[in-house]
């Protein structure tokens, strides 16, 4: 069932809200253990905790205004403040994995002594390390089920801080072996791990926001449902993009071409709800209907208005005072000419010969108005 927007806003915060308690506990105990327990790496994995707030901030504020209505201001919603979010988590978790490889690299090159930590520094480095795994996992399970990049981002942010806690330990351990070197390995091959996975957040969120197109494979699928439908001759200028966790569709369809207009907008009409009910994320489709292709070039373009052909025909017919009782006129304009049908009440005609001589005639006024390639006249 798809939510709706205060739905996803209040999974966000109840999510969010437990990422600041754990971390502000996390904060508190690293610090102090940390001082307390002579262990450096403890302290900055505090203070790595406590940035970490400054991040469920920045999703509780992006998380609200996505949430409001659309408005004068934003017609179409204020989705992307969460993808904007998602693209400066994205920055921080490549900075984040920047800084621990930077860390670990210098750490390497440098021999200065480490001071050796107690021993239950290691306890409170696994419980951080438990803590940020079980707010990955929650993070990321709600991230899936509403379709929030900015979550799936915030997740990996916790992870991170899962893998920075690893390294700690592994440091804090390795101190008591004269092993000290085995944590900057380990940062390392996590801090690559970390950079790409901002990196594709990232990117992806930074194609949302240049309009990029759907994927591919849905694309198709979407081109593919929309030709099954009745009435759909072809289509062409697919085009679609995303809007934080919906996506948006606009198409031209082909149809018949001397469809009436209701029937083309009923047409329309059922392909937009055809996309709603086929695809969840699509939630906004624009069908433009064609009677002819117009893709290569809109050769009916430079033919008059109604106004100025009625006008045309009528100076033609005034001749013909039978014409008088024409009541309905139809236009077509295909192939780059105007198609003209008119209708009139048989009983305002004699006899059937003056049927047929006004229908020779008034075939004629195509040889005398140049936007006009023929003219049928006919009886009801």
């Amino acid at each position: 069932m798809e939510l709706t927007a205060k739905q996803r806003h209040r999974a966000i915060n109840q999510v969010t809200l437990w990422g600041v308690f754990v971390n502000l506990v996390l904060s508190v105990a690293k610090l102090a253990g940390g001082f307390f327990g002579q262990s450096q790496a403890l302290i900055a994995d505090g203070l790595h905790s406590l940035s970490d707030l400054a991040s469920d901030a920045m999703v509780f504020v992006a998380a609200k205004h996505a949430s409001e209505d659309a408005d004068e201001e934003h017609p179409y919603g204020h989705a992307r403040f969460e993808t904007i979010a998602t693209v400066a988590l994205a920055v921080l978790l490549v900075i984040v994995g920047i800084g621990i490889a930077y860390d670990a690299v210098l750490s390497l090159v440098t021999d200065e002594p480490l001071a050796k930590p107690d021993m239950f520094t290691l306890w409170i480095a696994a419980f951080s390390i438990l803590s940020n795994e079980g707010l990955y996992h929650y993070t990321k399970f709600v991230g899936h089920r509403i379709r929030s990049n900015l979550l799936l981002a915030n997740a990996w942010h916790h992870r991170s801080d899962a893998v920075s806690s690893i390294v700690v330990l592994v440091g804090i351990a390795g101190t008591q072996f004269n092993m000290s070197k085995l944590d900057a390995y380990a940062a390392i091959i996590v801090a690559v791990m970390i950079a790409r996975i901002g990196f594709k957040l990232g990117y992806d969120s930074v194609q949302e926001l240049v309009d990029a197109s759907l994927e591919p494979e849905l694309v198709e699928k979407i081109r593919q449902k929309i030709l099954s439908h009745e009435g759909v001759r072809h289509l062409h200028m697919l085009r679609t993009r995303r809007l934080g966790h919906y996506a948006h569709v606009d198409v031209h369809i082909l149809v018949e071409p001397r469809l009436s207009v209701s029937e083309g907008h009923h047409i329309s009409e059922t392909v937009e709800k055809m996309l709603k009910e086929s695809f969840d994320t699509i939630n906004d489709v624009t069908v433009h209907i064609d009677p002819e292709d117009d893709e290569q070039e809109a050769r009916s373009m430079h033919l008059p208005l109604r106004s100025e052909v009625i006008s045309a025909l009528k100076q033609e017919w005034s001749t013909l005072p039978e014409l008088k009782d024409i009541d309905d006129i139809t236009l077509h304009y295909l192939t780059g000419e105007i198609s003209v049908e008119a209708c009139m009440p048989l009983e305002k005609v004699a006899d059937l010969e003056l049927t047929k001589d006004l229908q020779t005639r008034f075939s004629q006024v195509s040889t005398r108005i140049p936007s006009v390639g023929r003219a049928i006249l006919r009886f009801h």
